[in-house]
């Protein structure tokens, strides 16, 4: 493979641009003629984002970009993912349960439809099917839905993951995004990445092997998503564009000058963020304090006060508070340059997602598999498990842990991965100006899904959901429109939600919700309806509501491949 030469290559905005308009990787198929009324779309999707971090969802971190789209446009209350990055991102970009897309679990290739770990042939992209429309399409950041190519010997991977030697593509090239519908992308193959260096970084399916010395990913992402509205602002077709933020997922890494705004911020503690949290959504309107109230804390036993890794903790969250500024500073310059284009009032934004918060603690895993050891430039990267170093330079690699994912779930139990309210719960914006006819700034109760967009851009678009696309046959949409919801409609969305990953399953019913753990099979039952935080299980007062959940939740098991097939592994 051929090193992409940056040779005047000075910041990242000139990196985003030079990828961009070299054409490396990408298919020139811009669209020239349509239908000037049809809106672009741009669906923003951030990585590993607490239910309440943003501003306009009740948190203290500085996002007057996002708050702005909020308050201009519509914010749901009961808006659902599939509790991690991958599965996410395969029910987002096909319409489908993630299980019916072929990644039940994450990208490994398993011997089982529903564990294939790649988009299977039974579906469409929402860029193949806005293509069929007459968009343009581009994408930028984070792909994750393909399988990974990992070598055998750990210290090859090891080499390759510290960008010492190429061993080729980072996944198979026919599961790229340029070979799922987007005419240009430009982003991380792969989901864990060095925010200052990252690993599986392409532009179309080539390999860019340098970056620039100020190199920084999320500044990447959002300025080559604003090069190609600038691209597209030529042409009289709609675009669709979808952002892939990396930011907050781990490691830790942001910029010195966005951390010092949060230096002291967090050192309060976690009860304190919590509350002040739950207290400005209570004013906000975004939740009803008797219906919703404020959970238990995670191992409430420890107090901030006698936490002796105060200094580490608060240092932490003030750099996820970072790296989710630096994400709102670049949907800045996307919506100044569709303004500037004259591109925004007929522009759909929506922005979410793909999970809670993350418990994980990234340091405990160590370097391996999709973790480097090193620099590019041979200094070693400290996986720092007693909270000796401090986290955002990118020699560290740190995450916030349990208790402040906790709180930047608030005001729901749990996180990323798990299947209560705060793994599967998402923020949900959408900005419309000329298509949104709802009150700026109102809430809607809609019960929606990230398979829903399928249906919702079919409508904004004029498109059609194929039955069948290059020659394969496609699985229908279950997903529902939120048209309704843009005017001001109030409708139910899903009577019935699921879902499963890792063990982790839920059965939603109406206001009833039957949820269990990925290491405990115990059903939990919860009324929503007056106990939308899941604090109190109503398993053993409602024994006939738990049996019939648990059929629906079985049958929409064998529906959807969530179980192996008789003789095989899971």
């Amino acid at each position: 493979m051929k090193k992409v030469f940056f040779a005047s290559v000075c910041s990242v905005v000139a990196l985003a641009v030079f990828l961009i308009f070299s054409g490396l990787g990408s298919k020139d198929t811009t669209v020239t003629s349509l239908n000037a009324a049809r809106p672009n779309i741009i669906l923003i999707m951030a990585d590993d984002l607490g239910y309440s971090d943003l501003g306009c969802y009740g948190g203290e971190i500085h996002t007057p970009n996002i708050d702005y789209l909020a308050n201009n446009g519509i914010r749901y209350t009961q808006f659902y993912n599939t509790s991690r990055c991958c599965p996410t991102r395969a029910s987002l970009l096909t319409g489908l349960y993630n299980h019916q897309a072929g990644i039940g679990k994450m990208t490994d290739l398993e011997d089982q439809p529903g564990y294939q770990g790649h988009l299977t042939e039974n579906t469409v992209t929402l860029a193949e099917v806005l293509k069929t429309a007459g968009y343009n399409t581009a994408m930028s950041g984070k792909w994750h839905v393909s399988n990974t190519t990992v070598q055998k010997d750990p210290k090859e991977q090891l080499a390759w993951l510290n960008h010492q030697k190429d061993y080729g593509d980072f996944a198979p090239i026919d599961q790229y995004p340029t070979n799922r519908g987007f005419d240009k992308y430009f982003g991380n193959i792969w989901g864990v990445v060095d925010f200052f260096d990252p690993f599986s970084l392409v532009s179309g399916a080539k390999p860019i092997t340098n970056v620039p010395k100020n190199y920084y990913h999320t500044d990447a992402i959002n300025d080559t998503a604003v090069a190609y509205i600038k691209s597209y602002a030529k042409s009289s077709a709609p675009f669709f564009l979808y952002v892939a933020e990396t930011a907050p997922h781990w490691p830790l890494h942001a910029l010195p000058e966005d951390i010092a705004k949060y230096k002291d911020t967090y050192k309060g503690g976690w009860d304190a963020i919590r509350q002040a949290r739950y207290q400005k959504m209570v004013k906000m309107g975004l939740i009803d304090p008797a219906k919703t109230k404020l959970s238990e804390r995670f191992k409430s036993e420890q107090s901030w006060e006698s936490n002796p890794d105060k200094d580490w903790d608060a240092h932490a969250m003030a750099v996820h508070a970072a790296m989710i500024d630096r994400m709102d500073q670049g949907i800045g310059r996307i919506i100044k340059t569709l303004r500037e284009s004259g591109q925004l009032d007929n522009t759909l934004i929506l922005f979410l997602s793909d999970n809670g918060a993350s418990s994980e603690n990234c340091a405990a895993y160590g370097p391996g598999f999709d973790r480097p050891s090193e620099t590019r430039d041979g200094r070693s990267i400290k996986y720092d498990v007693k909270k000796e170093v401090m986290p955002g330079p990118q020699t560290t690699y740190s995450s916030i842990g349990q208790r402040w994912a906790n709180v930047a779930n608030t005001p729901y139990m749990f996180w990323k991965a798990e299947s209560y309210e705060g793994g599967v719960h998402t923020p949900l914006v959408a900005f419309w100006p000329a298509g949104i006819r709802a009150k700026k700034g109102s809430y809607s109760a809609q019960v929606g899904h990230v398979m829903d967009f399928m249906r919702t851009f079919i409508d904004v678009a004029g498109a059609t959901y194929p039955a069948t696309f290059k020659g394969h046959t496609i699985t229908p949409t279950p997903g529902v429109s939120l048209m309704s919801s843009f005017q001001g409609k109030q409708i139910a969305g899903h009577e019935t939600l699921f879902n499963e990953h890792f063990g982790a399953r839920y059965a939603r019913s109406g206001g009833w919700k039957l949820v269990s753990a990925s290491r405990d099979t115990t059903w939990q039952l919860f009324n929503l309806a007056n106990d939308k935080s899941e604090t109190k299980d109503v398993a053993a007062q409602n024994s006939d509501k738990v049996r019939q959940l648990t059929d629906l939740w079985r049958q929409w098991a064998s529906a959807h491949q969530v179980f192996p097939k008789p003789g095989k592994k899971k």
